[in-house]
């Protein structure tokens, strides 16, 4: 059996294993959806969403890309932000990076990635604004965590000024924004920057 056939053999044996646990379980879901979170994570196949929050399908609106970056100019996650907060009216929004992440590791070279120079190039300006202290750890898998958690503060900064947020916190406090890294050694999130005001307060 091939490994793209085990997804397909996988995705039956779950959907009977869920139907007989509790049988109006698509039928409920299939409905609407009114997810609490909008996740914004990197696209790292060792950072799924749901698993490491342990929360079901409906419970998170998700956006995945490379080191979990919001640009100004991105029309897929301005998109994807506008649609979670103006339409579903989530309550918070968690930007999660991760630890060891190859994008931010990247970023921190100079070397040329081709199609990918010009996304790094975001990152590389967050690292460019801390290179001083984060140049001062000697050791380089610290340097590189440092600039996760920067990187991490940075898009929640980002997210805060966007027009959807600045509109949404003019009618109500919500939704707050938060600043999560995840462990790949440990499994654990740590919650490192959260925003539940106007960017102009910062």
């Amino acid at each position: 059996m091939q490994s793209i056939d085990k997804l397909l053999l996988e995705n039956k044996a779950w959907v009977y294993e869920t139907l007989f646990d509790d049988p109006e379980y698509f039928s409920r879901l299939a409905i609407t959806q009114e997810p609490e979170f909008l996740w914004i994570g990197c696209s790292d196949s060792r950072v799924p969403a749901n698993k490491i929050t342990g929360t079901h399908p409906g419970e998170l609106f998700v956006h995945r890309n490379i080191a979990n970056v919001v640009m100004a100019d991105d029309l897929n996650v301005l998109s994807v932000i506008d649609y979670a907060v103006a339409h579903l009216k989530v309550k918070h929004v968690i930007v999660c990076g991760h630890y060891g992440c190859g994008g931010v590791k990247a970023a921190m070279t100079n070397r040329s990635f081709g199609i990918l120079d010009k996304w790094l190039l975001n990152i590389k300006n967050v690292y460019e604004a801390n290179r001083q202290e984060i140049d001062a750890l000697d050791d380089p898998e610290a340097r590189a965590d440092l600039l996760v958690e920067h990187n991490v503060k940075q898009q929640v900064i980002n997210i805060s000024k966007t027009a959807t947020m600045q509109t949404a916190w003019q009618h109500n406090n919500l939704p707050q924004i938060h600043g999560w890294v995840y462990g790949i050694k440990d499994g654990l999130l740590k919650q490192i920057y959260r925003a539940i005001k106007p960017a102009e307060d910062f």
